[in-house]
């Protein structure tokens, strides 16, 4: 990772190599003037909208998060500010993955697309960006309870247990945000990755833990509503910056009910807007419905559906058992006796862990081809291994240099010579290492004694199974690369021309420089060239109010009252920006 990629700071020195490879830098320089604009315009409308119907916690965030109003931010800025309520913030590019994105949260630290949407897709766009990001995500998180619940969010989502489709759908979406916030969209190739998309989640025959808590996020942490049924209020990123959704969330037209378990699984359309949102009474009971659906996790029910997740995943993983003996890798095979499993394997790669640190001698280079344990108790005898006092453990030949056969519930026989044992910090063992050793389960072979030394993890059972490693160390994570990068728009010479007046205009609100001759001037070139933009004109038309000169002002004013009519679509927008400069420049 290279260090120009972000300014450090206590928060971020937290933050470990395998989610630094996700972070970009913010290149704040490629922002153009119309980026710039479309900011400003999303912001001071939201200002004038959102005072009366988002959670307090927002605009007092505003201010607590130095987010201004005309200018994008600038992340650097943000984290010397972030820092003091306990955040950082970091660009990435577009989507990344959702155990990903949660991790991130579980660190404090807010993921922000620094990428800004298309000024055709202002009311709302599909791919997130900086607006959804810094506008929606940052300013809530002042509010300790609910900054609280994000990172807590974070860390229990972060375990949860994907399935082989989920990051199909994930690439899916991804790309499918990507062509639609495009310059010059392809339908054709829209219309094909939405059936893709439906294909996938159609052939999905029981939802993940990570699309069930998804699920939870996206009716929360992008799209809650506060308070009561009746007269809630906003304080979900997604309609916080949405200027077009914010509005039509609180209508009639959209269902409100109330924010439960049930809501993890409610699945959700990101391209479109939600036709049902889901209210919490406070941010207090967000918490409560985390810990509710945490307690459904595998993460802390374990047992044998725990490390059926993890098979049906098809990627790294980890279980623990009741000893706090931690196997890591990718589990393809679980032999079970009645509900409970008695015999557990994983291919490839694999490391052996207590408590999140990995045991000396038992990392992924020493198990190279899989690992293999019985679970549970010896056949006959009422007490564990990992119960056995040291007198009992030689009363059954449980001892260094014994050959001993050890015959476990669900028929799995383990005969072999002991090597050593490696206990627990509470003295329970974790681990005995055989030499000359074998595992059957009835006729069949698990380990032959030419394979090598065997070592047998100890545990009467699985306490929890979780993604991801035990040891963030063990495994090399630094394999990330997109399939779909954001797409660099090429820039035509009328766009050029076009971002020229863009940065005229706005130098001469930002110098105070403004004259009558040189806004005609403009206004006169973007008649001539471009008949259609309106934005440009909003601004030009709140300078013409500043300088106080009526005749500029209505030449601005018919235009625009123009382009209404030709695109009706812009109507709204072009009403609210008028709306938005006559209640600045002449307040009541």
């Amino acid at each position: 990772m290279k260090s120009d990629y972000i300014e450090s700071n206590t928060i971020l020195e937290r933050i470990p190599d395998h989610l630094k490879q996700f972070i970009k830098p913010q290149n704040y320089d490629e922002y153009t003037a119309i980026d710039q604009a479309v900011w400003r315009f999303v912001m001071r409308k939201n200002i004038t909208h959102l005072k009366n119907i988002a959670h307090a916690s927002y605009l007092k965030g505003l201010d607590l998060t130095g987010i201004s109003i005309d200018k994008i931010p600038n992340m650097y800025g943000m984290n010397r500010i972030l820092k003091e309520i306990g955040w950082a913030a970091i660009a990435v590019d577009g989507f990344i993955p959702p155990s990903v994105f949660m991790e991130f949260q579980a660190y404090n630290v807010l993921v922000i697309a620094s990428d800004i949407r298309q000024l055709d897709n202002m009311e709302y766009t599909p791919a997130p960006d900086i607006i959804h990001e810094a506008a929606g995500h940052a300013p809530i998180i002042a509010n300790p309870e609910y900054a609280e619940y994000l990172r807590r969010f974070g860390e229990i989502g972060s375990k949860a247990i994907s399935s082989a489709k989920d990051y199909d759908i994930y690439e899916a979406v991804r790309h499918l945000s990507i062509i639609k916030e495009s310059a010059d969209p392809n339908e054709q190739e829209i219309l094909e990755v939405e059936k893709k998309i439906k294909n996938l989640i159609d052939s999905i025959d029981k939802p993940s833990e990570m699309s069930l808590i998804r699920n939870l996020h996206w009716w929360t942490v992008e799209y809650g509503l506060i308070g009561s049924l009746k007269t809630p209020k906003i304080y979900g990123a997604g309609l916080l910056s949405s200027i077009g959704e914010s509005s039509w969330c609180l209508s009639e037209s959209v269902e409100k009910i109330t924010y439960t378990i049930n809501a993890a699984y409610q699945n959700f359309d990101i391209t479109k807007p939600q036709p049902r949102l889901y209210v919490t009474p406070d941010f207090a009971h967000l918490s409560y419905v985390l810990e509710e659906f945490a307690n459904t996790m595998a993460l802390r029910t374990g047992g044998l559906s725990s490390i059926q997740k993890l098979i049906e995943s098809h990627a790294l993983g980890t279980i623990e058992l009741s000893t706090g003996i931690q196997v890591s890798g990718i589990f393809n095979n679980v032999i079970s006796s009645g509900n409970k499993p008695v015999y557990f394997q994983t291919i490839g790669k694999t490391a052996l862990s207590f408590r999140g640190k990995e045991l000396i001698n038992h990392g992924t280079s020493v198990h190279t081809s899989g690992f293999g344990s019985p679970i549970g108790k010896l056949k006959g005898i009422n007490l564990a291994i990992e119960d056995m006092s040291p007198r009992d453990l030689k009363a059954y030949d449980i001892y260094e240099s014994e050959i001993v056969e050890l015959e476990f519930e669900g028929n799995i026989t383990v005969k072999g010579q002991i090597i050593t044992g490696i206990r627990n910090l509470q003295g329970k063992i974790i681990l005995i290492s055989f030499k000359n050793c074998s595992v059957h389960h009835n006729e069949i072979e698990l380990f032959k004694p030419e394979w090598g030394q065997y070592d047998m993890a100890i545990g009467k059972n699985i306490i929890s199974a979780f993604s991801g490693p035990g040891d963030l160390s063990s495994f090399n994570l630094i394999t990330h690369e997109l399939s779909n990068h954001s797409q660099n728009i090429k820039k035509s010479k009328q766009q050029e021309s076009l971002e020229n007046l863009y940065q005229n205009v706005r130098d001469l609100r930002e110098k105070h420089q403004t004259s009558v001759s040189i806004m005609l001037d403009l206004f006169n070139q973007v008649v001539k060239n471009f008949t259609n933009e309106w934005l440009i004109l909003i601004e030009m038309y709140e300078l013409a109010q500043q300088l106080s000169h009526k005749t500029l002002s209505e030449k601005i004013i018919r235009h625009l009252e123009h382009i209404k009519q030709n695109f009706p679509k812009n109507r709204q927008l072009i009403d609210d920006g008028i709306s938005i400069v006559q209640n600045t420049t002449n307040p009541r």
